[in-house]
Protein backbone atom coordinates (compact mmCIF):
# COMPACT_ATOMS: atom_id res chain seq x y z
CA UNK A 1 0.00 0.00 0.00
CA UNK A 2 1.12 3.55 -0.62
CA UNK A 3 0.24 4.86 2.85
CA UNK A 4 2.73 4.96 5.71
CA UNK A 5 1.38 6.05 9.06
CA UNK A 6 -0.29 4.67 12.16
CA UNK A 7 -3.44 4.46 10.04
CA UNK A 8 -2.00 1.92 7.60
CA UNK A 9 -4.07 -0.95 8.97
CA UNK A 10 -7.22 1.13 9.11
CA UNK A 11 -6.82 2.34 5.56
CA UNK A 12 -5.81 -1.09 4.26
CA UNK A 13 -9.09 -2.55 5.45
CA UNK A 14 -11.17 -0.21 3.31
CA UNK A 15 -8.81 0.79 0.49
CA UNK A 16 -8.89 -2.17 -1.87
CA UNK A 17 -6.21 -1.07 -4.26
CA UNK A 18 -2.51 -0.40 -4.58
CA UNK A 19 -0.31 1.28 -7.13
CA UNK A 20 -0.43 -1.98 -9.08
CA UNK A 21 -4.06 -1.29 -9.92
CA UNK A 22 -3.06 1.76 -11.92
CA UNK A 23 -0.47 -0.28 -13.80
CA UNK A 24 -3.13 -2.82 -14.79
CA UNK A 25 -5.44 -0.29 -16.41
CA UNK A 26 -5.22 -0.73 -20.17
CA UNK A 27 -5.94 2.05 -22.66
CA UNK A 28 -9.65 2.71 -22.30
CA UNK A 29 -12.05 1.74 -25.06
CA UNK A 30 -14.89 4.08 -25.94
CA UNK A 31 -16.29 5.24 -22.63
CA UNK A 32 -19.40 7.33 -22.18
CA UNK A 33 -19.50 9.25 -18.91
CA UNK A 34 -21.98 11.52 -17.25
CA UNK A 35 -23.62 12.77 -14.09
CA UNK A 36 -27.11 11.67 -13.05
CA UNK A 37 -29.17 14.02 -10.85
CA UNK A 38 -30.47 11.61 -8.19
CA UNK A 39 -31.47 12.29 -4.58
CA UNK A 40 -29.59 15.58 -4.43
CA UNK A 41 -26.40 14.06 -5.87
CA UNK A 42 -24.70 14.48 -9.20
CA UNK A 43 -23.86 10.79 -9.45
CA UNK A 44 -20.94 10.07 -11.75
CA UNK A 45 -21.08 7.02 -14.03
CA UNK A 46 -19.19 5.51 -16.93
CA UNK A 47 -20.61 3.18 -19.58
CA UNK A 48 -18.52 0.65 -21.50
CA UNK A 49 -19.63 -1.96 -24.01
CA UNK A 50 -23.10 -3.02 -25.08
CA UNK A 51 -25.57 -5.76 -24.28
CA UNK A 52 -27.18 -6.80 -21.00
CA UNK A 53 -26.61 -3.99 -18.46
CA UNK A 54 -24.35 -4.62 -15.47
CA UNK A 55 -24.08 -2.01 -12.72
CA UNK A 56 -20.61 -2.12 -11.13
CA UNK A 57 -20.11 -0.67 -7.64
CA UNK A 58 -16.65 -0.02 -6.18
CA UNK A 59 -15.35 -0.40 -2.64
CA UNK A 60 -14.64 2.32 -0.12
CA UNK A 61 -12.29 5.25 -0.80
CA UNK A 62 -11.21 4.21 -4.31
CA UNK A 63 -13.44 4.81 -7.31
CA UNK A 64 -14.09 2.96 -10.56
CA UNK A 65 -10.35 2.49 -11.24
CA UNK A 66 -10.09 -0.19 -8.55
CA UNK A 67 -11.55 -2.73 -10.98
CA UNK A 68 -8.51 -2.38 -13.26
CA UNK A 69 -8.66 -4.59 -16.35
CA UNK A 70 -11.97 -6.10 -15.20
CA UNK A 71 -13.67 -3.01 -16.62
CA UNK A 72 -12.63 -4.07 -20.11
CA UNK A 73 -13.10 -7.80 -19.50
CA UNK A 74 -16.64 -7.46 -18.19
CA UNK A 75 -17.65 -5.06 -20.97
CA UNK A 76 -16.69 -7.43 -23.77
CA UNK A 77 -20.20 -8.89 -23.90
CA UNK A 78 -22.31 -6.52 -21.83
CA UNK A 79 -22.98 -2.88 -21.07
CA UNK A 80 -21.04 -2.07 -17.90
CA UNK A 81 -22.34 0.92 -15.96
CA UNK A 82 -19.65 1.74 -13.42
CA UNK A 83 -20.71 4.15 -10.68
CA UNK A 84 -18.83 6.35 -8.24
CA UNK A 85 -20.77 6.47 -5.00
CA UNK A 86 -21.50 9.45 -2.77
CA UNK A 87 -18.32 11.35 -1.84
CA UNK A 88 -16.13 9.04 -3.94
CA UNK A 89 -14.18 9.83 -7.08
CA UNK A 90 -16.02 12.29 -9.31
CA UNK A 91 -19.23 12.23 -7.26
CA UNK A 92 -19.18 15.15 -4.85
CA UNK A 93 -20.39 14.63 -1.31
CA UNK A 94 -23.63 16.16 -0.03
CA UNK A 95 -24.98 16.91 3.42
CA UNK A 96 -26.10 13.33 4.07
CA UNK A 97 -24.50 10.51 6.06
CA UNK A 98 -23.13 7.59 4.12
CA UNK A 99 -25.51 4.65 4.34
CA UNK A 100 -25.92 1.48 2.32
CA UNK A 101 -29.63 2.16 2.05
CA UNK A 102 -29.30 5.71 0.69
CA UNK A 103 -26.63 4.69 -1.80
CA UNK A 104 -28.85 1.79 -2.95
CA UNK A 105 -31.60 4.32 -3.59
CA UNK A 106 -29.07 6.29 -5.64
CA UNK A 107 -28.36 3.22 -7.78
CA UNK A 108 -32.08 2.68 -8.39
CA UNK A 109 -32.39 6.36 -9.27
CA UNK A 110 -29.53 6.08 -11.75
CA UNK A 111 -31.19 3.16 -13.53
CA UNK A 112 -34.40 5.15 -13.80
CA UNK A 113 -32.46 8.13 -15.15
CA UNK A 114 -30.80 5.91 -17.78
CA UNK A 115 -34.13 4.35 -18.72
CA UNK A 116 -33.07 0.84 -17.66
CA UNK A 117 -35.86 -1.25 -16.13
CA UNK A 118 -33.70 -4.12 -14.87
CA UNK A 119 -29.96 -4.78 -14.64
CA UNK A 120 -27.44 -7.15 -13.15
CA UNK A 121 -25.82 -5.53 -10.12
CA UNK A 122 -22.29 -6.36 -8.94
CA UNK A 123 -20.61 -4.74 -5.98
CA UNK A 124 -17.33 -5.14 -4.14
CA UNK A 125 -16.81 -4.51 -0.41
CA UNK A 126 -18.62 -1.23 0.37
CA UNK A 127 -20.23 -1.44 -3.05
CA UNK A 128 -21.36 -5.00 -2.33
CA UNK A 129 -23.26 -3.72 0.69
CA UNK A 130 -24.90 -1.18 -1.60
CA UNK A 131 -25.67 -3.91 -4.14
CA UNK A 132 -27.26 -6.05 -1.42
CA UNK A 133 -29.45 -3.18 -0.30
CA UNK A 134 -30.39 -2.47 -3.91
CA UNK A 135 -31.70 -6.05 -4.20
CA UNK A 136 -33.46 -5.72 -0.83
CA UNK A 137 -35.01 -2.26 -1.34
CA UNK A 138 -35.51 -2.31 -5.11
CA UNK A 139 -35.85 -5.97 -6.13
CA UNK A 140 -37.72 -5.03 -9.28
CA UNK A 141 -34.58 -3.50 -10.85
CA UNK A 142 -32.18 -6.39 -10.13
CA UNK A 143 -31.93 -9.26 -12.62
CA UNK A 144 -28.87 -10.99 -11.13
CA UNK A 145 -26.79 -10.05 -8.10
CA UNK A 146 -23.03 -10.51 -7.56
CA UNK A 147 -21.62 -9.84 -4.10
CA UNK A 148 -17.82 -9.68 -3.78
CA UNK A 149 -16.04 -9.68 -0.41
CA UNK A 150 -18.82 -8.44 1.85
CA UNK A 151 -20.62 -9.54 5.01
CA UNK A 152 -24.37 -9.72 5.61
CA UNK A 153 -23.71 -9.12 9.32
CA UNK A 154 -21.05 -6.89 10.81
CA UNK A 155 -19.34 -9.68 12.76
CA UNK A 156 -18.69 -11.45 9.47
CA UNK A 157 -15.40 -9.55 9.31
CA UNK A 158 -12.36 -10.71 11.27
CA UNK A 159 -11.91 -9.02 14.69
CA UNK A 160 -8.83 -7.11 13.56
CA UNK A 161 -10.80 -5.70 10.63
CA UNK A 162 -13.57 -4.55 12.95
CA UNK A 163 -10.96 -2.97 15.23
CA UNK A 164 -9.63 -1.01 12.25
CA UNK A 165 -13.16 0.12 11.40
CA UNK A 166 -13.55 1.34 14.96
CA UNK A 167 -10.43 3.51 14.66
CA UNK A 168 -11.31 5.10 11.34
CA UNK A 169 -11.78 8.86 11.43
CA UNK A 170 -10.82 12.14 9.73
CA UNK A 171 -7.10 11.80 10.50
CA UNK A 172 -6.94 8.59 8.47
CA UNK A 173 -7.67 10.67 5.41
CA UNK A 174 -4.61 12.88 5.78
CA UNK A 175 -2.11 10.47 4.10
CA UNK A 176 -4.42 10.28 1.11
CA UNK A 177 -3.44 13.83 0.15
CA UNK A 178 -0.02 12.51 -0.94
CA UNK A 179 -1.38 9.42 -2.68
CA UNK A 180 -1.90 8.70 -6.40
CA UNK A 181 -5.62 8.90 -5.75
CA UNK A 182 -5.33 12.55 -4.73
CA UNK A 183 -4.01 13.35 -8.21
CA UNK A 184 -6.74 11.31 -9.85
CA UNK A 185 -9.52 12.75 -7.68
CA UNK A 186 -8.33 16.24 -6.63
CA UNK A 187 -11.76 17.36 -5.44
CA UNK A 188 -12.33 14.63 -2.85
CA UNK A 189 -12.37 15.82 0.77
CA UNK A 190 -10.43 12.88 2.19
CA UNK A 191 -10.85 13.74 5.86
CA UNK A 192 -14.61 14.15 5.44
CA UNK A 193 -14.83 10.90 3.46
CA UNK A 194 -12.94 8.89 6.09
CA UNK A 195 -15.03 10.43 8.86
CA UNK A 196 -18.25 9.38 7.12
CA UNK A 197 -16.89 5.93 6.28
CA UNK A 198 -15.89 5.46 9.91
CA UNK A 199 -19.40 6.38 11.06
CA UNK A 200 -20.89 3.89 8.61
CA UNK A 201 -18.50 1.02 9.34
CA UNK A 202 -18.90 1.30 13.10
CA UNK A 203 -22.66 0.72 12.87
CA UNK A 204 -23.88 -2.74 13.75
CA UNK A 205 -26.14 -4.48 11.26
CA UNK A 206 -27.63 -7.88 10.51
CA UNK A 207 -29.35 -8.44 7.18
CA UNK A 208 -29.98 -12.18 7.66
CA UNK A 209 -33.73 -11.99 7.24
CA UNK A 210 -33.53 -9.70 4.22
CA UNK A 211 -30.85 -11.83 2.50
CA UNK A 212 -32.97 -14.95 2.94
CA UNK A 213 -35.79 -13.22 1.07
CA UNK A 214 -33.73 -12.19 -1.99
CA UNK A 215 -35.27 -13.65 -5.14
CA UNK A 216 -32.70 -12.55 -7.73
CA UNK A 217 -30.16 -15.26 -8.66
CA UNK A 218 -27.11 -14.40 -6.57
CA UNK A 219 -23.42 -15.22 -6.72
CA UNK A 220 -21.12 -14.72 -3.75
CA UNK A 221 -17.38 -14.28 -4.39
CA UNK A 222 -14.64 -14.21 -1.77
CA UNK A 223 -10.86 -14.41 -1.72
CA UNK A 224 -9.37 -17.39 0.10
CA UNK A 225 -7.59 -14.88 2.36
CA UNK A 226 -10.38 -12.33 2.62
CA UNK A 227 -11.24 -9.77 5.30
CA UNK A 228 -14.50 -11.69 5.64
CA UNK A 229 -14.37 -14.95 7.60
CA UNK A 230 -14.83 -18.01 5.37
CA UNK A 231 -17.24 -19.46 7.92
CA UNK A 232 -19.36 -16.35 7.40
CA UNK A 233 -19.16 -16.81 3.64
CA UNK A 234 -20.56 -20.32 4.05
CA UNK A 235 -23.30 -19.01 6.33
CA UNK A 236 -24.08 -16.31 3.76
CA UNK A 237 -24.47 -18.98 1.08
CA UNK A 238 -26.70 -20.99 3.40
CA UNK A 239 -29.07 -18.04 3.80
CA UNK A 240 -29.53 -18.07 0.04
CA UNK A 241 -30.38 -21.77 0.09
CA UNK A 242 -26.96 -23.13 -0.81
CA UNK A 243 -24.82 -25.74 0.89
CA UNK A 244 -27.74 -27.77 2.23
CA UNK A 245 -27.23 -31.03 0.40
CA UNK A 246 -25.68 -32.89 -2.49
CA UNK A 247 -26.62 -31.64 -5.94
CA UNK A 248 -27.03 -35.16 -7.31
CA UNK A 249 -25.06 -36.93 -10.02
CA UNK A 250 -26.68 -34.86 -12.76
CA UNK A 251 -26.55 -31.59 -10.76
CA UNK A 252 -30.31 -31.24 -10.91
CA UNK A 253 -30.56 -30.50 -7.19
CA UNK A 254 -28.00 -27.72 -7.09
CA UNK A 255 -29.30 -24.29 -6.05
CA UNK A 256 -29.60 -21.38 -8.47
CA UNK A 257 -27.26 -19.27 -6.35
CA UNK A 258 -23.50 -19.77 -6.50
CA UNK A 259 -20.47 -19.43 -4.22
CA UNK A 260 -16.89 -18.91 -5.38
CA UNK A 261 -13.73 -18.72 -3.28
CA UNK A 262 -10.87 -17.50 -5.45
CA UNK A 263 -7.42 -18.89 -4.56
CA UNK A 264 -4.32 -16.81 -4.05
CA UNK A 265 -6.18 -13.54 -3.52
CA UNK A 266 -7.01 -11.19 -0.65
CA UNK A 267 -9.65 -8.57 0.06
CA UNK A 268 -7.26 -5.97 -1.29
CA UNK A 269 -6.54 -7.34 -4.77
CA UNK A 270 -9.61 -9.37 -5.71
CA UNK A 271 -11.37 -6.40 -7.35
CA UNK A 272 -8.58 -5.90 -9.90
CA UNK A 273 -7.72 -9.56 -10.50
CA UNK A 274 -8.86 -10.97 -13.87
CA UNK A 275 -9.85 -14.09 -11.93
CA UNK A 276 -12.87 -12.10 -10.72
CA UNK A 277 -14.33 -11.47 -14.17
CA UNK A 278 -13.47 -15.05 -15.19
CA UNK A 279 -15.45 -16.34 -12.20
CA UNK A 280 -18.56 -14.19 -12.56
CA UNK A 281 -18.95 -14.14 -16.35
CA UNK A 282 -20.43 -17.67 -16.70
CA UNK A 283 -22.95 -16.84 -13.95
CA UNK A 284 -23.96 -13.60 -15.65
CA UNK A 285 -24.13 -15.26 -19.07
CA UNK A 286 -26.33 -18.17 -17.96
CA UNK A 287 -30.04 -17.92 -18.85
CA UNK A 288 -32.29 -16.76 -16.05
CA UNK A 289 -35.14 -19.16 -15.35
CA UNK A 290 -38.58 -17.57 -15.39
CA UNK A 291 -39.19 -19.12 -11.98
CA UNK A 292 -36.43 -17.01 -10.44
CA UNK A 293 -37.53 -13.64 -11.76
CA UNK A 294 -38.72 -11.10 -9.25
CA UNK A 295 -42.44 -10.56 -9.51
Amino acid sequence: MFLASKHVVTVAVIVAMSSSVFAQISPAPAVKSGYAPVNGLKLYYEIRGSGEPLVLLHGGVVGITMFGQNLDLLSQKRKVIAVELQGHGHTADIDRPLSYEAMADDVAGLLKYLGIDKADVMGYSLGAGVALQTAIRHPEVVRKLVIVSAAFRRDGFYPEVLAAFDQMGPSAGEPMKQSPLAKMYPNVDWSRLFAKLGDLLRKDYDWSKEVSAIKAPTMLVFADADAVRLAHAAEFYGLLGGGRGDAGFDGSKRPVDELAVLPGLTHYNISSSPALSAAVTPFLDAPTSATTQVE
